[in-house]
């Protein structure tokens, strides 16, 4: 059942809030190297996951017919990767969309989970409502992408914040349920 797996993992829910309050706070404090540092990270992350995908390729066995798969990955992974940290205010812009197609599904995840959960967990609009936070703005940065860089830094600040405290209150609602099923073992 969702809602004993939910509640036996609160901590890990509180935790994603309390790292999502840190974010918050850093991205509030540093807006300006925020997305750049972003950019700078998923560059990092591409350059690496492409030479490796490029090292798979080429320590294939032999007779391995799709190797050739693995190194035009890779080599896409390493160009995207330099592009990042050559132009990584591109990057940033491109960054996000990422952000904001992520905040979309996970909005729509997470609204659609709290109407499953409302039969097991009282507080399940404290997830629905996280849910429609992130969708709404996801949505925000796709229709006001020329808010600018600093403008979006603070939005992602803000939702990081207020998602950062709709998780860590679902949590200690969670950890309530969890000792109810503690009590009942």
């Amino acid at each position: 059942m969702t809602y004993v797996l939910l509640a036996r993992n609160w901590w890990a829910l509180a935790l994603r809030g309390v790292l999502a309050i840190i974010f918050a706070i850093l991205a509030v404090m540093w807006p300006g190297l925020t997305l750049i540092v972003l950019a700078l990270l998923f560059g990092a992350y591409a350059l690496v996951d492409g030479l490796f995908a490029i090292l798979a390729a080429l320590r294939a066995p032999e007779g391995y017919e799709r190797w050739w798969v693995h190194f035009f990955e890779g080599l896409a992974g390493v160009l995207v990767g330099i592009i990042a940290f050559f132009w990584p205010g591109i990057t940033a812009f491109a960054l996000l969309y990422l952000i904001a197609a992520w905040a979309i599904i996970t909005g729509v995840l997470e609204i659609a989970a709290a109407i499953r959960l409302r039969r097991y967990v009282a507080g399940e609009w404290l997830l629905a409502l996280s849910g429609a936070l992130s969708l709404l703005f996801g949505i925000l940065i796709v229709l006001v992408p020329s808010a600018g860089a600093i403008g979006v830094v603070w939005i992602i600040a803000f939702y990081a914040f207020l998602f950062g405290l709709l998780l860590i209150a679902l949590a200690l609602r969670l950890r309530r349920l969890e000792q109810g099923l503690w009590r009942a073992v």
